[in-house]
């Protein structure tokens, strides 16, 4: 298994994660935490729904990840983090869930291969042990006293009905020495069977489960919208949960989305090929045949980038048939198979055919090291009936090809998933190698396309607004008749003509009968929207006489061509967006500085004082009472004795796993491997942590048991504590850097330029009209990225009305944390994403200058003078090519000195 290296956009999921979990101890609960911490990372804070029958603030919090973005990945990798900063635990039981049979093999097989790349992300959490339910039911203590224990289970396992249920809730002799010297408070909390003095506690795994208090990962966490589900889930007192799925509940049950990834940022990293290019051919032999035709054009692409380095590509085509239905012709898997056979002269061993009949893939998978990806593998076509095998993967597949015209939702969106990764997760060089392709038996483009979104948004969880944009024709005579894929930007003229007879239109398909009107007094037949060529006939036939037949073909042939007109955005002309950057010199050459690490700043951990300061022994002085016995409080209106959920669960972990009996020196070992600093040397590191725990060890109030016992809570002190020193050195450095003579040091080129791609623009959330409705007609994409003020909103309108006066070519809302989507520049602490770029009026062969607007709120301006700074700066350096202009006050005039004049002279 070649190495992995996380995209920027899963590195970020997990800076979501960790930000919500140390929020969750800082905070008066995970349900306050979940709101700030969207806040603060998506600048509006979703509210927190608590799940029926558990802790109202038990923290449970959704991950949505389209297909293709790897969601177990990012899962296995959250581990360690749960371990780190919401348990504080070395050790901890993970609950997994998956949807069935065939993805909890594949799962435990990928989580137990120390060759896999989620595997190596479980790793992060230290010693681990993956098991399935069987296994389970005779865990050792010692195993989840010395591992981080996944136990991999379907979700239908746990349900009372289940056989496999029932176990979990019997006792075993093999679990026994669990429920050896518990706590009363332990005993408490344990499941029991019976009435009265016949009241007995079982010793099943189900109250080895509600001891270790388990961290429950949802897997297609959609499938789990029930009440049962939770229910079960709830028996267990769980610590947190863990959702994953493309498609999260947002109205029945809803999910508490902390991250959300788009569609669009997995295509700028390389995980997915879009768009999907759909042709409709009504002529299923001729579908097929375009699709044979587009297949070897990919292969002899792939071949040549082959030949030339890339690594091996075989593009693979997905056939969905139609299924067998007695006394009916039917395009099932037998038909298809010898139409490649007999009328395309395919090989049979390129043909595999997967059904409930037929085993094709499984025999693939077992004559082929690497499958069906395997350079000996010969297969080049795969038919399927309704959906192939959960759990079987394969990136080379690049063409989906349905017989069935869309019609069985859960096979298409399935096999979509299949078609839409990316192979080896990077670009090729050839652009038709970094799309996906769709040829559909079907009459009606429009309808097909619609029906391709709608399993986009519902199977693979894309936006619905962004995929419009993600379906395109592969003709343009079918892209004209694609509306809903220029929706806002397409006005279609009415087509009005005269005939010599009414046409009767009760004999018409409703659908067709809806794009017409007839005027009786004009015997005016009006068509108001464009007219196929089939339903042109359709109406055609509704008249006798040749002249109005004649009429009829023409103005429809008009609806669907130049009555239509398109109103294209900058993005979708070809128009290129590119901003010129920060650079640093570094050793003579010219780095992007989009890290601080590239400063060369003095970083010398042992100079700093190491002594605990007063705030962190206030911390540790808060942590040893919940440690003890948990934390209450009392509610103010009726008096009641209320428990916090994340003090009583401190107070259980801290019951069961019992902290070793280290010395100091093992003790500051254990601290400095759980201090992950790259900027430190190790003995630098090694000096200071053993001279802050000295300091702390010499306090009366400080044994060394307890500073055991709050191992997790000292690490995450001492984490905080070398951050803030290191962005002292880092603040230091940067002023240095960019001070008066930062043009020796700091560069402002095309070298290093950030590119607007036509496809690759993530807002969190798109603007929904809140402020006001305004025509954005110069706006570089089709969608804009959502406004955090009124005043921010006032400000991208008057940008517009500028760009329609001639003032700007384009402008773009520009995106926060959005890699890949957005342009930032770099400071001392953090990143400055500006509001706005514009790109300004230039001659033929020179783009014109950039300008980036700010629009700071008045409570907001004092507080930006980093922004300013690093803005002019970038501007200064730039050697004009860059303006910049911080707004306040809705100043417009400010943004106006920095526009060439309204005359449109040169400037």
């Amino acid at each position: 298994m070649t190495g992995f290296s996380p995209k920027t956009y899963q590195q970020q999921v997990l800076e979501s994660i960790e930000a919500y979990f140390r929020a969750c101890h800082e905070l008066p609960s995970p349900s306050i935490a979940f709101t700030a911490t969207t806040e603060r990372l998506w600048g509006r804070g979703n509210a927190y729904h608590p799940l029926s029958g558990f802790p109202a603030d038990m923290p449970y919090f959704c991950l949505r990840v389209p297909t293709g973005g790897g969601k177990t990945w990012l899962a296995a990798r959250s581990v360690a983090l749960a371990n780190t900063h919401l348990l504080r635990c070395e050790h901890s039981v993970i609950l997994w869930l998956v949807p069935s049979k065939p993805i909890r093999e594949q799962t435990l097989r990928t989580l137990r291969d120390r060759r896999h790349p989620y595997h190596n992300a479980l790793r992060a959490a230290g010693p681990i042990t993956v098991m399935d339910l069987d296994e389970a039911r005779s865990v050792t203590r010692a195993t989840l006293d010395t591992s981080t224990t996944i136990i991999v289970a379907t979700r239908q396992a746990f349900q009372v009905e289940d056989e496999e249920s029932r176990k979990v809730y019997q006792s075993s002799g093999a679990l026994m020495h669990h429920f050896e010297h518990l706590s009363p408070i332990q005993r408490e909390a344990l499941l029991s069977e019976g009435l009265g003095s016949e009241r007995t506690t079982p010793c099943s795994l189900a109250n080895v489960l509600r001891l270790r208090r388990p961290f429950v990962v949802v897997d297609e966490a959609h499938n789990s919208r029930t009440e049962l589900a939770f229910d079960m889930l709830a028996r267990f007192r769980p610590s947190g949960v863990l959702e994953l799925t493309a498609t999260p509940d947002l109205e029945r049950t809803p999910s508490n989305v902390l991250h959300s990834v788009s569609a669009a940022e997995l295509k700028a990293e390389e995980m997915i090929k879009l768009p999907v290019v759909l042709e409709t051919e009504p002529n299923w032999q001729q579908c097929l045949a375009d699709a044979l035709g587009r297949r070897d054009a990919l292969h002899r692409l792939a071949d040549e980038e082959c030949r030339a380095g890339s690594p091996y590509l075989r593009p693979i085509v997905l056939i969905q048939s139609e299924p067998r239905r007695p006394g009916v012709e039917t395009l099932d898997f037998e038909r298809v198979r010898n139409e490649l056979i007999t009328n395309h002269g395919i090989p049979a061993s390129e043909i595999v055919v997967a059904t409930g009949e037929e085993k094709g893939l499984e025999q693939v998978d077992a004559d082929y090291k690497q499958g069906i990806a395997d350079p000996a593998c010969p297969v080049k076509f795969v038919i399927t009936q309704k959906a192939l095998a959960e759990g079987w993967d394969c990136p080379f597949a690049y063409i989906l090809v349905s017989m069935a015209s869309l019609s069985s939702a859960t096979a298409v969106e399935q096999l979509l998933g299949r078609v839409l990764r990316q192979p080896y997760a990077r670009h090729r060089q050839a652009r038709a190698l970094n799309q996906s392709y769709a040829f559909v038996v079907s009459r009606n483009f429009a309808d097909t396309a619609g029906a391709l979104r709608d399993r986009l948004v519902a199977g693979a969880g894309f936006e619905r607004r962004e995929v419009a944009e993600f379906v395109t024709a592969a003709r343009s005579e079918q892209a004209r008749l694609d509306l809903e894929g220029h929706a806002g930007r397409v006005v279609v003229r009415p087509v009005a003509i005269t005939l010599s007879e009414k046409p009767d239109l009760r004999s018409v398909p409703k659908p067709v009968r809806d794009k017409l009107s007839w005027d009786g007094k004009r015997n005016t037949l009006t068509i108001t929207a464009p007219l196929t060529e089939e339903e042109a006939e359709r109406l055609r036939t509704t008249v006798s006489s040749d002249s109005a037949a004649a009429a009829i073909v023409e103005a429809a042939e008009i609806s669907r061509s130049t009555a239509i007109e398109f109103f294209q955005t900058p993005a979708e002309l070809g128009e290129r967006f590119r901003v010129p950057q920060l650079a640093l010199r570094v050793q003579g050459e010219l780095q992007l500085f989009d890290d601080p690490e590239l400063l060369d700043y003095a970083w010398d951990l042992s100079r700093y004082d190491a002594a605990p300061t007063g705030d962190e022994l206030m911390v540790l002085g808060t942590g040893l009472k919940v440690s003890e016995g948990g934390e209450i409080d009392v509610d103010g209106e009726n008096g009641k004795v209320i428990a916090r959920f994340l003090p009583e669960l401190q107070r259980d972990l801290g019951l069961i796993y019992q902290p070793e009996r280290w010395d100091a020196v093992r003790l500051a070992t254990w601290l400095c491997r759980n201090l992950p600093e790259p900027s430190l040397t190790h003995a630098s590191k090694q000096a200071f942590v053993a001279r802050w725990l000295s300091e702390l060890m010499r306090r009366q109030d400080c044994t060394l048991a307890r500073a055991n016992l709050q191992k997790f809570l000292l690490r995450n002190l001492l984490e905080a504590r070398i951050r803030a020193l290191r962005r002292q050195a880092v603040g230091k450095a940067y002023q240095q850097a960019f001070g008066d003579d930062a043009a020796s040091r700091v560069a402002v080129t095309d070298q290093h330029p950030f590119e607007f791609h036509a496809q690759a623009y993530a807002p969190s959330r798109d603007y929904d009209g809140r402020f006001g409705h305004f025509d954005f007609c110069r706006h570089f994409y089709g969608r804009i990225g959502d406004f955090d003020s009124k005043e921010e909103f006032e400000c991208a309108c008057w940008l517009d009305i500028q760009a329609q006066c001639g003032r700007v070519r384009f402008w773009v809302r520009n995106l926060v944390r959005r890699e890949g989507c957005s342009f930032f520049l770099q400071k001392a602490d953090g990143r400055f994403y500006p509001d706005f770029l514009c790109q300004l009026p230039g001659s033929a062969d020179q783009p014109g200058p950039i300008l980036a607007v700010e629009y700071k709120g008045a409570d907001r301006w004092a507080g930006a003078d980093d922004d300013r700074m690093i803005g002019g700066l970038w501007a200064n350096l730039s050697a004009g090519r860059c303006r910049f202009v911080m707004v306040s006050d809705r100043r417009w005039e400010w943004i106006e000195e920095k526009l060439p004049p309204l005359s449109g002279g040169k400037y």
